[in-house]
């Protein structure tokens, strides 16, 4: 049984918790928590809540830290600190920002001994393999990555900080006549907003400027400035009955040419379509903790990626299992 630990309690540890559940080859030895551990109440009978200061005390009764922090403030520090001592995974999803977390987490688990597996779930992660993948079949081509339609946390949380909002929903949602244009082979070249619209559900404070905070919005810089973004202002009560659900999605496109003459248009298509973004997000990271844990036990230490997980160690079932039922 793979022992896993989980460093935070929030909806993505919850979908983790539910993942590991599903899969018989994994307890969870462990919940740790910044909290009061007396106010964390989890699914899972007979585990402990402790607090994350004696995670150090538990490195020996737990194979694998999957850490469930946020990639602005947390996983930066938490990440490298946990790799010291423990096997850890992280959701890391700062793409600008990877390089310098990898350089920061490979130190910590180098000098420890651990593997560490950063930035995993499906963007980074699932869609980091897909455009691998087809750029390595497809060499002359072009790349193009639609999310949506689905709710972007960050930018929601960005919404709700702006004075006299109470409540905020973002939705990002591709343009299809962009996406209708990449399925056809065109290759065009998209500008930001070309791509995606931002779509916001806005629950205002009592008395607040309504023009303002859209205006606020609609001009916010690395959110919503270089998108054609609409702002639609809704109760508390529309908020709770039609938007408290985290979906979200999207689709990984290249599209390319084959043969001498470049004769043939090809194209590769991943997508996905989710009902809880942080639930699937938590399903991606328990399974390459079963990853993870295989590749520590031949000795492998130091940061990696999903590009370093080879499919057959992300599976449960045996060789004969795989080349009978899925080759």
């Amino acid at each position: 049984m793979i022992r896993i630990g989980i460093m935070g309690y929030g909806n993505l540890a919850r979908g983790v918790e539910c993942a590991i559940a599903q899969n018989p080859d994994m307890v969870l030895a462990a919940v740790f928590t910044r909290r009061d551990p007396a106010g964390v109440s989890i699914l899972t009978p007979n585990v402990p809540v402790l607090s994350a200061d004696k995670a150090a005390e538990m490195k020996d009764d737990i194979d694998v830290m999957i850490l469930c922090g946020g990639s602005a403030t947390d996983l930066p520090a938490m990440t490298p600190r946990f790799a010291r001592d423990f096997n850890v995974i992280d959701s890391f999803d700062t793409h600008a920002n990877i390089p310098a977390h990898f350089a920061a987490v490979n130190a910590a688990a180098e000098e420890s001994g651990h593997i560490a597996f950063i930035s995993l779930g499906w963007d980074p992660g699932l869609f980091s393999v897909n455009r691998l993948y087809a750029s390595a079949i497809l060499p002359e081509g072009k790349d193009y990555t639609f999310w949506g339609k689905g709710v972007s946390q960050g930018h929601s949380d960005a919404v709700r900080r702006i004075p006299g909002v109470a409540d905020a929903r973002q939705y990002t949602i591709p343009v299809p006549e962009a996406l209708d244009r990449v399925r056809r082979g065109e290759n065009p070249q998209l500008t930001t907003r070309e791509k995606h619209t931002r779509l916001c559900y806005v629950v205002a404070e009592e008395g607040a400027d309504t023009a303002a905070i859209e205006q606020a919005i609609k001009t916010m810089p690395n959110y919503f400035s270089d998108y054609d973004t609409t702002v639609e202002f809704i109760t508390a009560e529309e908020m709770a009955k039609n938007h408290s659900g985290l979906p979200h999605g999207g689709s990984v496109i290249r599209s390319g040419v084959t043969g001498w003459n470049k004769e043939c248009t090809q194209t590769i298509e991943y997508t996905l379509k989710l009902d809880s973004n942080p639930q699937f997000t938590a399903s991606v990271l328990v399974a390459c903790a079963r990853a993870a844990m295989r590749l520590s036990a031949r000795g492998v230490t130091g940061c990696r990626t999903i590009f370093d997980i080879a499919p057959a160690d992300l599976s449960p079932l045996s060789r004969e299992e795989m080349l009978a039922h899925l080759l």
